[in-house]
């Protein structure tokens, strides 16, 4: 069976991509197909914020992009030896809270300690941030997308925690995705199973897929890697088979989820390589809707 993956490439160099690897486990034929291309702004604004970690109570980050944002200024030789010497010491005195493995796995190869990982998406990490830190102390600095969501500063806002945002990229269309969408129809035929990575992808994807699969669309399960792109899919109709990083789905949650016309096959638990997989798996073997712990 085919499973489409709307999402970039790993690096060429760090071998197989691990979702083509994980769904192969489950005899998954899947393709990647990059939706979005990134235009990264600021970066001045944002390395001399870095040069200030005096003025902060620590960092947070949401997304890879955001780390890629820092690792583009540390290639100028005197901005990577300041970090160096002693900027990164002076910022790990302090919590540098993150969501997800990718984005911590990240922030460890700038030299950065990592915490809030396994929080799974913004709501959670917002929770944790807020169980460790104090009102009205220094502003933590968070670098992000023009798109973020508002939920983390929102939650921050309402316990009285500073955070300072900077908008360190634009998403936009990746210039190729129609074109490879359609190619990929006319020769794959419609996959079994698509899967959306953001709620950008949901926007720029979503009715290009639905005119190529034309009657077939409803026998296709979408699957989501986190809450808001789930969202993004049921906002625009979409039934969603399976979402990887709600941590549980209670009754009242699947109540609310079924009140809205969204079927619920099966939810995992992590947004993983592992969680994603295995919900695809499951969504489209539904006489066994669990998933491995």
């Amino acid at each position: 069976m085919k499973v489409l993956l709307l999402k970039d490439p790993k690096d060429k160099d760090s071998g197989q991509d691990p979702y083509i690897k994980e769904l192969g486990s489950y005899s998954l034929e899947a393709t990647l197909i990059p939706v979005l291309s990134f235009e990264f702004t600021s970066l001045d604004s944002l390395f001399e914020k870095l040069s200030h970690p005096e003025c902060y109570g620590g960092l947070v980050f949401t997304s890879p992009r955001a780390l890629e944002a820092i690792k583009i200024c540390l290639k100028e030789k005197s901005k990577k030896e300041a970090w160096s010497k002693s900027l990164k010491q002076m910022w790990n005195i302090k919590p540098t809270y993150v969501v997800g493995k990718a984005t911590a796995s990240l922030v460890e190869e700038i030299g950065l300690i990592p915490q809030g990982e396994k929080a799974g998406n913004a709501e959670k990490l917002a929770e944790y941030i807020c169980s460790r830190e104090k009102p009205n102390s220094s502003a933590l600095l968070f670098p992000c997308g023009a798109l973020k969501r508002e939920v983390l500063p929102t939650v921050l806002r309402g316990k009285g925690i500073p955070l300072e945002s900077l908008t360190v990229y634009q998403t936009t269309q990746h210039p190729d995705l129609q074109e490879a969408l359609s190619s990929y129809f006319s020769q794959q035929g419609v996959p079994a199973s698509i899967a959306f990575f953001s709620p950008s992808g949901v926007k720029f994807c979503l009715q290009h897929i639905q005119k190529l699969s034309g009657d077939l669309i409803n026998q296709v399960k979408f699957a989501a890697i986190g809450p808001s792109t789930a969202e993004a899919l049921q906002s625009a109709g979409v039934a969603v088979s399976c979402t990887a990083g709600s941590p549980t789905v209670g009754p009242s949650t699947a109540e609310a989820l079924q009140s809205a016309g969204v079927a619920v096959s099966c939810t995992a638990g992590s947004p993983t390589v592992q969680e994603l997989a295995a919900a695809i798996h499951t969504a489209l073997h539904p006489h066994n809707c669990s998933v491995p712990p």
